[in-house]
């Protein structure tokens, strides 16, 4: 990192406001072009312009490209630590700047919630005939098989399956934990669920309707975190896993069964996917970020998708995780 392409990205106050947009989140280049009200090929050039510096780094995912932020307060290199310092005392201290990134964000939030009431849409028209609609991308039968060995004779304890859709993990997984809580936004699917899982005893599952970016419960409450073909429909996938870091114990487990990275750009018209899979690195990232230490994924290729298998471990948090959001919907666990 050199001093003068630095200072010359943060001469404009345009990228000034992309860097504090990315200072929370990754983000796709169309979403910093509606929130900035700038043509996208004007962001692109701004993306440019900050990629070269070593102040933010590209990932292109299909035709669309996102961007991250490259330093944080508390990281090397200095030079970019004390760029991303300076940036937060600017917006903590300037009234002026404080507001447009305010307003930048709350412009996010509402692109994003737009999206995610198109997802609910979907999910609320698809959700009788779900299981058969997931198969388009693959037979369950060797994924599920492959998540049984991958938690092999260890049992999952107090099990949140995240995003449960009909049931079917919840289901398949009852009998290896000692509860299960299963989750999802949908109230059609819950609906769904709270049929197929009716068969067991009332003490051995609870169906909550919930957010997976802002989780109902207090920190550590379960033993082992479940996403299976939910991530890819996560606007901010970091947030959803610092999520269930919070809420999963110490020494607990997480498994995500998804897409490895592919380019089929139907699935996001179709099928309102968020992201076209993850890859290796990018999901060892996002894991590692959210406090998990990430063990050897699991392949399993197909005619349609590979599908990929990734699990981690809880880290001990340097101190209790709160995520305000959730201060009011928090749950005690059995």
């Amino acid at each position: 990192m050199q001093i003068d392409p630095l200072l010359k990205a943060l001469s404009e106050p345009t990228r000034l406001r992309i860097m504090r947009l990315l200072a929370h989140m990754e983000l796709a280049v169309g979403e910093l072009a509606q929130v900035l009200g700038q043509s996208q090929p004007r962001v692109s050039r701004h993306v440019k312009i900050l990629c070269d510096a070593g102040l933010a780094q590209r990932r292109k995912e299909g035709s669309w490209v996102f961007l991250r932020t490259a330093v944080k307060e508390k990281s090397e290199p200095p030079m970019g630590a004390a760029a991303a310092q300076l940036l937060a005392i600017a917006e903590r201290d300037d009234p002026a700047f404080s507001a447009r990134c305010n307003e930048d964000r709350r412009q996010l939030a509402a692109i994003r919630e737009a999206r995610e009431a198109s997802a609910q849409a979907y999910f609320a028209s698809h959700a009788e005939e779900w299981d058969s609609l997931r198969q388009l991308h693959g037979a369950d039968g060797p994924v599920e098989s492959a998540l049984l060995a991958a938690f092999g004779r260890q049992k999952l304890g107090a099990l949140l399956d995240v995003g449960t859709g009909t049931g079917r993990m919840a289901e398949l997984l009852a009998g290896k934990a000692g509860h299960v809580t299963a989750l999802d936004k949908s109230p059609d699917m819950l609906r769904i669920a709270r049929a197929r899982l009716q068969s067991l005893p009332a003490d051995k599952v609870s169906l909550l309707q919930g957010d997976f970016t802002a989780l109902p419960f207090v920190p550590a409450s379960f033993d082992t975190v479940l996403f299976h073909q939910v991530l890819h429909y996560a606007q901010a996938p970091g947030i959803v896993l610092t999520e269930a870091a919070r809420v999963t114990r110490e020494g607990g487990r997480i498994a995500v069964v998804d897409f490895a990275a592919h380019e089929r750009e139907d699935l996001r018209e179709r099928h309102a996917h968020a992201r076209l899979g993850f890859a290796d690195e990018q999901m060892e990232t996002l894991l590692a970020d959210a406090g998990f230490a990430p063990e050897p994924p699991v392949a399993l290729p197909s005619d349609a998708l590979t599908v990929k298998i990734w699990t981690a471990r809880r880290l001990p948090a340097a101190e209790p995780f709160e995520n305000p959001e959730t201060q009011d919907r928090k749950t005690e666990l059995p």
